[in-house]
């Protein structure tokens, strides 16, 4: 399955022109880079967040929310939303926001 190409193009629009914004191909679908980190991406038709250590407990109690693993081990710190938790703009904003926070706490690559 490919990856959605709308998810995608809603984050680019959400993302805007940041300062060292790359996209690159990876899980089978598109990350957003900040600097070099991953801030968020799509997997299939599912939206990926890399939240952090620190906010993962928090964004794993959303109902929308589950684990990051399409390996069979686990990424901690990152998370995949299904589709109704960013349905809205507002809501991928507040994903997107997430993992744009935490990609800004990381040294360049």
């Amino acid at each position: 399955m490919p990856y959605d190409q709308d998810l995608a193009r809603r984050i680019r629009k959400e993302m805007g022109n940041l300062s060292g914004l790359t996209e690159k191909e990876m899980f089978g679908g598109v990350g957003f880079l900040l600097n070099g980190n991953m801030a968020c991406g799509v997997h299939k038709d599912k939206l990926i967040v890399r939240v952090g250590p620190a906010n993962y407990d928090k964004a794993l109690a959303a109902p929308v929310a589950r684990q990051f693993d399409i390996t069979g081990r686990p990424m901690k710190g990152w998370v995949m939303v299904e589709a109704g938790g960013f349905a809205t703009e507002r809501a991928l904003k507040d994903w997107v926001r997430q993992g744009i926070e935490f990609a800004r706490t990381l040294p360049p690559k």
